[in-house]
């Protein structure tokens, strides 16, 4: 693999909105059908309570952010929800629970059996469930687990201004473990941070170099949540949406790369933009975990208008 500096990224993310779209058409059609989306949908198992500081997070036991919280769903509960995302044109579901690391006994065993119940519907399954040991990683391979979502979040730098329970390493070595373990990894991050341009490049950067490369990038924006202490944060200009997931196109080519939270504040012109810059995938639902999101109709109503299609079978999922 090929080591990316962070001058031949920031040369990219600055290049001409039209260059720069045309580099990653190229790239994208290379690897990828240019008309096919990828539809998933995020299950939000373990709500709220989490001992984390993530200053954009609102299920932190930290903010006062009014949420519902609950507890693990069961089998039957997990599986209604698959087969209705399934029904909707989604092929993979996430399963996200908010934890600062998931624990031995009886939760993760619970987990694993969510694992079992996705993956006998043919869907991909993905679990983000925060620090993650090697011996975990191995169970929930067994268990048949896709990908696991572990975000970088922003920059080395600038991630001790967003989070300070716990430590960029921390992300890494959690990455690394699942890599090890033989699942696919997804990560990615969030813009609209107050990070600067510099901060996104260092982010990009990071992604790009790891070894291999992850399977799926998701690239979200700031959703603002009144409690937090991003709750101030302005929206993100879309123009900077579309240069990041453009130069995660063209530096990770084979990745799959999610327009993922933040989608609510983008105009279809936005979202198609988003498309045309490299990313093949959406998050459908009425909501991404505690945000707004687009719905199910909204997103089908914009596949028909653009004549795109989504996704029936992903790659990991042909026999």
């Amino acid at each position: 693999m090929s080591q990316w500096t962070k001058e031949t990224l920031e040369k990219l993310y600055h290049l001409p909105v039209p260059d720069l779209i045309f580099e990653a058409q190229q790239v994208h059609r290379r690897f990828h059908d240019p008309c096919q989306v990828q539809f998933c949908t995020l299950a939000n198992i373990k709500s709220g309570n989490c001992p984390e500081d993530c200053s954009y997070c609102p299920q932190s036991a930290r903010y006062h952010t009014g949420i519902e919280t609950w507890s693990l769903p069961s089998a039957e509960d997990i599986r209604s929800q698959a087969m209705a995302a399934k029904a909707s044109g989604s092929t993979r579901l996430c399963m996200g629970a908010a934890w600062r690391e998931v624990k031995e006994g009886p939760d993760f065993e619970q987990v694993l059996d969510l694992v079992k119940v996705v993956k006998s519907l043919d869907m991909e399954a993905c679990v983000t469930l925060g620090m993650l040991t090697f011996s975990q990683a191995e169970r929930l391979k067994e268990a048949g687990l896709t990908a696991y979502n572990h975000n970088i979040d922003t920059s080395p730098e600038y991630y001790e201004k967003i989070i300070t329970t716990r430590t960029f390493e921390d992300r890494l070595r959690t990455i690394e473990n699942v890599r090890q373990a033989g699942v696919q990894v997804c990560c990615g991050g969030i813009i609209g941070l107050g990070e600067s341009v510099e901060d996104r490049i260092g982010f990009l950067h990071v992604l790009a170099n790891l070894d291999p490369q992850p399977e799926s990038v998701p690239i979200n924006a700031l959703v603002s949540v009144p409690g937090t202490p991003l709750a101030d944060q302005p929206p993100i200009d879309p123009f900077e949406l579309v240069r990041t997931i453009a130069t995660a196109r063209i530096s990770m080519p084979q990745a799959t790369v999610r327009l993922s939270a933040g989608r609510t504040q983008l105009s279809d012109e936005a979202q198609t933009l988003c498309f045309l810059a490299g990313a093949n995938s959406i998050f459908t639902g009425e909501k991404l975990l505690t945000t707004p999101n687009p719905g199910i109709d909204s997103d089908q109503a914009l596949m028909r208008k653009l004549g795109m299609q989504t996704m029936q079978t992903p790659l990991s999922l042909v026999k």
